[in-house]
């Protein structure tokens, strides 16, 4: 038996590599009260890290999952679903972001991004379809604005620089900013009903 066609867009909600935790989930719920289908797949296939196990949790995603098998489940999920959908996003946080960034040529319509770290690794890759980034002001392990800048050169790419640590749009988490978290959920609904209507480039 088929699956029935919906006219609805599909959001594809990336997790950080913390897992399918309450964040992700409390986010998907939050989208599916607007006019989208939302999908949250779990890509660790295992309960959640707690934060505290932030080591832990990075070791597994690393040595269980792999960013390039991860980008291949993903496209598979999108591939699995596209007929079914006249439009599919992807929003991801963090590892999720990157993951995003690595899937815009899979045919899908949009990413947003949010403090995607590792994007520095795929700075030099052209997404082929709207991307709107967010990025923390203050990361450790990089240039925040170097980075920022350049993939203000890439094609298809709105990149916004947040005053914050990464995790900004966590509740669950203490660099939360609830204010930074309402102004770039509304930005992000306003990039993807843009490309429904056909003026996001």
């Amino acid at each position: 038996m088929g699956f029935p066609t919906s006219r609805k867009a599909l959001v594809i909600i990336l997790h950080e590599i913390y897992g399918l935790n309450e964040h992700i989930l409390a986010f998907g719920d939050k989208v599916s009260r607007t006019d989208y289908e939302v999908l949250t797949p779990d890509l660790l296939q295992r309960e959640p890290f707690p934060y505290e196990q932030e080591e832990e949790a990075y070791s597994y995603f690393v040595h269980q999952i792999g960013l390039d098998r991860a980008v291949d489940e993903v496209s598979r999920i999108v591939q699995e679903h596209r007929k079914r959908h006249d439009r599919i996003f992807i929003i991801g946080f963090s590892i999720g972001a990157t993951i995003a960034w690595r899937c815009t040529e899979t045919g899908i319509d949009g990413i947003v991004g949010f403090y995607g770290s590792r994007i520095r690794n795929y700075a030099e890759m052209e997404p082929m379809c709207p991307s709107l980034l967010f990025f923390a002001s203050n990361e450790k392990s990089f240039d925040v604005s170097e980075l920022a800048e350049k993939l203000e050169y890439c094609r298809n790419t709105n990149v916004h620089v947040i005053e914050g640590e990464h995790g900004f749009m966590n509740p669950y988490t203490k660099s939360y900013l609830p204010q930074a978290y309402q102004g770039c959920l509304e930005m992000s609904f306003n990039f993807l009903r843009r490309i429904e209507e056909g003026n996001c480039s």
